[in-house]
């Protein structure tokens, strides 16, 4: 592109913030992303494998030319920016998901919840558990007495039972 990068700014670095937020890992943690995503203007995105909310919001001393209203007092965090990591120049982002409504993420716990039951339920290669043939307790008669004993023998407790 020729020319000083800035010409052709169109502020875009100052029109949303974007904060890190916790990985989510139950279905409670994901249904407050969840309602994040209720909200107008915000989004979540995963970089890198770290999850961040992503606010739309311009800077209020934005101003009409895309420069900055605060240059000279600007934030440290606008001071560190550079051309390197501009919004403008490097056109397409990283994120590994983006999320801009609840819809989007329903699907993505779905298949992050299949998932995990697929590999949990998975056998290990390393290590072969013993098999465990389940049975079925016997199912208490009306009028006589239930099991006696668990499945594996053992003598249950007699528990007094008030009429």
């Amino acid at each position: 592109m020729p020319g000083n990068l800035c010409e052709h700014c169109v502020g875009m670095c100052c029109r949303y913030l974007a904060l890190p937020i916790e990985t989510p890992e139950d279905r409670e943690e994901f249904d407050d992303i969840r309602w994040y995503l209720l909200h107008e203007g915000v989004s979540v995105f995963v970089e890198d494998g770290d999850w961040y909310i992503y606010f739309a919001a311009d800077c209020r001393h934005l101003q009409p030319d895309y420069r900055c209203g605060i240059y000279q007092t600007r934030p440290r965090i606008c001071r560190q920016y550079t051309t390197e990591n501009c919004d403008y120049h490097s056109g397409e982002y990283g994120w590994e998901q983006h999320f801009t409504c609840p819809e989007h993420l329903d699907k993505h716990v779905r298949e992050f919840f299949a998932d995990e039951r697929r590999r949990r339920t998975k056998p290990s290669s390393t290590a072969k558990r013993p098999r465990v043939k389940a049975r079925r307790p016997a199912k208490p008669i009306r009028g006589r007495p239930g099991p006696t004993t668990d499945i594996a023998g053992r003598p249950l407790p007699r528990l007094g039972v008030k009429r």
